[in-house]
């Protein structure tokens, strides 16, 4: 039993695979194994990693999947004590594993680890050091657009880890099941870290995990579509995992959101996708409510305990950090996600 399983995900992504699984190859840490699970691409993929990257143990799907289900299939055929999550379009530092293992002794109780992603062109600065949650269901990229410096040298607790790159203990999956196939892509992640902060799993961020991201590098070309599974998804993990005082407590910032995430979305022209989107998350109700009884009744910390986890902005002088937060959404999908299809 290896101490990482690496489950990276594919779908047309050959031009990256050359730089992501050489980089793999080349960690200092070698405790770990590859799976590449194949969203079945079209543009010889399979056959170049068999024959460049014999190591790595390919999962080959006959159709795309999805980020989620594509990522369940690389769960199930892993082996690990910890479960690593990594995007195509990545290239990870020599020491990532290894500052991920000395993470896993620092801090033994951590369920989730969030590595340091950096933009592939301009690797001063950062992409994501996790993410943070508003009261209204938002998240709050950390760093995102900083500088690589001092202010992100230091491991913290953060609410959860971006899917492009992050480590999940075994036994917390175990526990509190893995990603929900139903999201297709997008806010996967959110859901999951929701989930595990709610049963009393720390989310700590690890400097020394360097990734470089290719921002937007699996971006799709159809913007409707990501607009409709993030805002679909993003009421999927808030009406699953939010409690209701809590719900109660912000919903005149939530109609606020809804109402300004509307008027932003028509304007791009994306109207329809955001409305079907709220549309289908209101058909989904009756599923959404059985697994959310499922989760707050496992749940081990407190309504009090969560309100302290949460950002929470309000108009006037942070008016702008509360509409930067909700317009995460619409480009949530192209910092992490496989697309669907073309």
């Amino acid at each position: 039993m290896p101490l990482f399983s690496v489950v990276v995900i594919n779908w047309n992504g050959k031009h990256f695979l050359e730089t992501c699984l050489s980089a793999l190859r080349n960690q200092r840490f070698r405790d770990f194994e590859t799976i590449l699970v194949d969203n079945g691409s079209g543009d010889g993929s399979v056959d170049f990693v068999g024959q460049r990257f014999p190591e790595v143990r390919v999962v080959a799907l006959k159709q795309n999947v999805g980020f989620a289900s594509g990522n369940i299939a690389g769960y199930e055929a892993a082996s690990g004590e910890w479960i690593v999550l990594l995007n195509n379009d990545t290239e990870v530092d020599a020491g990532w594993l290894e500052a991920l293992y000395q993470a896993t002794q620092t801090y033994p109780t951590a369920g989730t680890l969030a590595c340091k992603m950096l933009f592939f062109d301009e690797r001063s600065k950062i992409d994501s050091c996790g993410f943070d949650l508003t009261g209204t269901g938002t998240t709050i990229d950390l760093g995102r657009g900083e500088a690589n410096g001092s202010a992100w040298s230091e491991g913290r607790n953060v609410f959860g880890a971006c899917g492009g790159a992050v480590a999940y203990r075994s036994s917390m999956l175990k526990a509190i099941g893995f990603f929900d196939p139903d999201y297709f892509m997008t806010f996967e992640d959110l859901d999951l870290s929701f989930r595990a902060q709610l049963a009393g799993y720390e989310c700590v961020f690890v400097p020394g995990a360097v990734v470089y991201h290719c921002y937007r590098g699996t971006m799709t070309k159809y913007p409707a579509r990501q607009v409709y599974f993030s805002q679909r998804n993003i009421e999927y993990a808030y009406l699953k995992n939010m409690p209701l005082s809590l719900i109660l407590r912000y919903l005149p910032q939530r109609i606020l959101y809804e109402f300004g995430s509307a008027i932003y979305f028509t304007r791009m022209g994306v109207g329809g996708a955001f409305f079907k989107a709220k549309l289908d998350a209101i058909r989904a109700l009756p599923k959404l409510l059985a697994k959310r009884r499922e989760i707050q009744k496992s749940r081990r910390i407190s309504n009090a305990q969560l309100h302290l986890m949460l950002r929470g902005y309000c108009l006037g002088s942070k008016a702008t950090k509360f509409w930067s937060a909700w317009r995460r959404p619409v480009e949530a999908s192209v910092q992490n996600h496989t697309p669907p299809s073309e």
